[in-house]
């Protein structure tokens, strides 16, 4: 394992490498929120047995904190540190995996088509923002009416940081975010390092909506089908990514293959850990062509 710092627009993030040497294609992974650190991924090292599996934690978040002076916090900035980390770590071949946002970035920077990119996992993606809000809607609407009461009353207020809020929220959560009980440590530390500007500042005050920052008018579905390399789409059978959802995205992507887990909501990664390790090494398999030259740990890293 190597962890370090690299240099990106704006400042330094945090990233770490595990299973440095392995051979096959590196995976990186790229976390959700906007500004939910990386922590919750981490069953994703689970891989390394086989290849170099690369987290890092965007700028504003975990263990990568903002700078203290102001920022405009923007969909081109973060596709600008997805490029500094992959050349900041040689990533001359990568397969990319996004959860949530990150599977938004994951698509936006594939759209490019940028060299050395072998494949995508878009794991419960967010791709249109007015479908996920409906979607949010509609499974909200079968909370407790009781819950239901306290988010509408906080939202009429604009009351989205009192405790009462958040712990309302929380009943979604616990039902289309993570379904384990208790949450493991991972999800509670990712929690704890959210970066609340960020997600306010790229989404909005509330998962409910009004959406009211960068990814308001987010609409990806359209362009999809100029994807070039080989694609996964996973989701929860109770995700706030609906599998309807999903279903439209791999539809929309040219080959791309569909799994649903169905004991799992927006983290199959860790509901259905071992189940899901074993489909992506299914995936991954078909797709590592070649051997290439292992990851070596470089200057960037210390500190």
């Amino acid at each position: 394992m190597s962890e370090g710092y690299l240099q990106v627009p704006d400042g330094r993030v945090w990233y770490s490498i595990v299973g440095l040497g392995r051979s096959k294609t590196p995976l990186l992974c790229l976390h959700g929120g906007p500004g939910m650190p990386h922590d919750y991924l981490e069953s994703l090292a689970d891989l390394s047995d086989e290849r170099p599996v690369v987290f890092y934690d965007q700028l504003g978040c975990g263990r990568s904190p903002a700078p203290s002076e102001e920022r405009t916090w923007t969909m081109q900035r973060f596709i600008d540190e997805l490029v500094s980390v992959r050349e900041g770590l040689g990533l001359d071949e990568v397969v990319l995996f996004g959860n949530s946002w990150g599977g938004t970035l994951t698509l936006v920077y594939a759209l490019d088509h940028p060299p050395g990119l072998k494949g995508l996992i878009l794991s419960s993606a967010l791709v249109s923002a007015s479908r996920w809000v409906a979607d949010a809607q509609k499974l909200r609407a079968a909370l407790p009416a009781a819950v239901q009461e306290v988010l509408a009353t906080h939202e009429q207020g604009g009351f989205f940081g009192c405790p009462e809020y958040q712990g309302a929220a929380a009943e979604f959560y616990r039902r289309h975010l993570c379904r384990l009980s208790p949450w493991p440590s991972s999800i509670e530390r990712t929690f704890a390092g959210m970066g609340g500007d960020v997600y306010l500042a790229m989404w909005g005050p509330s998962e409910f909506g009004p959406v009211t920052g960068e990814l308001a008018n987010l609409e990806l579905v359209d362009r999809l089908g100029e994807i070039q390399v080989p694609t996964l789409v996973t989701g929860g059978r109770f995700d706030e990514a609906t599998p309807e959802q999903m279903q439209m995205l791999a539809d929309a992507v040219d080959g791309a293959e569909l799994a649903i887990f169905e004991r799992s909501s927006h983290t199959a990664f860790v509901e259905e850990r071992t189940a899901y390790i074993s489909r992506l090494r299914e995936f991954l398999a078909r797709i590592d062509e070649s051997t290439i030259s292992p990851i070596e740990p470089h200057s960037t890293g210390a500190g």
